[in-house]
């Protein structure tokens, strides 16, 4: 796919995006959950060794192809790795999904409410040999704890100029200021946030589009104006903590975003699984997240 054939297929939004991108600190947790415990490995090399045997059996998987699942985030390893002797980006290309990669570096201390990204030292380097292999855009987390409108600012601030870095490239940023669900003050931060974006959305230089990666909103259709903003080539959701089935169900509340789960798309995969099994219940997971990413309740309605 070359990058024009890339950007209608993530307009179109027919389908969903696999985050397949859980980096050094969610390692361990992500790999508990697959069904595989911490004495499984010695170093960080053997850990990232099984992580990344469990994201090629899901990216080679029969249910994993461009008809649902329109892209896929990876970890910087991920891309650099390989699949069945084939670079996973070419692996990704030759099934019809888009791919993304992760270049935060975790996030800084809390402070006025939210989590800032980490320096990237690197980042030029990384986006330059992101591009050679054929990658189509990055994915940049940072959190939203408290309403605070300074903090949400400063978050806005940085994810837009990370985001202009990586437009630069001829790449195209996700930028997620994630707002956590179990925030007391959630659907303030979802207003405050939405109110920071707009402004800045109308204010960036030039006509490249971003993308967006949103909490699944306390209120349905509180991101409207973002998913229509010329600036915007789509917006979806992370799945923040809840299971598939209840990520499934806020989602398609909400019209015009899709998905980009993970662990409400992993959640009922397990190393013990025959390909059977497992490609069995990987289909399931992603039949369900697609679903709620295209059919929406007001459509039904």
């Amino acid at each position: 796919m070359n990058t024009a054939e890339m950007t209608a297929r993530i307009a179109a939004g027919r389908g969903f995006i696999a985050a397949l991108d859980q980096s050094g600190g969610s390692t361990p947790k992500a790999l508990k959950g697959y069904g595989i415990e911490a004495d499984a490995w010695s170093n960080d090399a053997e850990m990232f060794d099984l992580i990344h045997q469990m994201r090629v059996r899901i990216i080679t998987s029969p249910a994993f192809t461009g008809d649902k699942v329109i892209a896929a985030i990876l970890f910087e390893r991920t891309m650099d790795g390989q699949a069945n002797g084939k670079p996973v980006p070419q692996v990704l290309h030759d099934r019809g999904v888009v791919p993304f990669i992760k270049i935060d570096k975790g996030l800084e201390d809390e402070a006025n409410g939210v989590q800032l990204m980490k320096p990237m030292p690197g980042l030029d380097d990384l986006l330059a040999r992101a591009g050679k292999l054929g990658m189509f855009g990055t994915k940049e987390r940072s959190v939203i704890n408290l309403a605070n409108r300074e903090g949400i600012a400063a978050i806005v601030r940085q994810q837009v100029e990370v985001g202009q870095q990586v437009l630069s490239h001829g790449l195209v940023p996700i930028l997620e200021p994630e707002v956590n669900i179990k925030s007391a003050e959630r659907a303030q931060c979802d207003q405050i946030l939405t109110d920071e974006l707009l402004k800045a959305l109308d204010a960036m230089p030039g006509d490249a589009r971003v993308m967006l990666k949103l909490s699944l909103p306390a209120h349905a259709g509180q991101y409207d104006a973002l998913v229509v903003h010329p600036r915007v080539l789509k917006v979806v959701a992370l799945s923040g903590g809840y299971n598939r089935t209840d990520a499934c169900a806020e989602l398609a509340k909400n019209k015009g975003m899709i998905a980009s789960f993970s662990r409400a798309l992993l959640e009922d995969l397990r190393f013990q699984m025959t390909d059977a099994e497992f490609d069995a219940a990987l289909a399931e997971a992603i039949d369900e997240i697609y679903d709620a990413s295209t059919h929406k309740v007001a459509e039904a309605a």
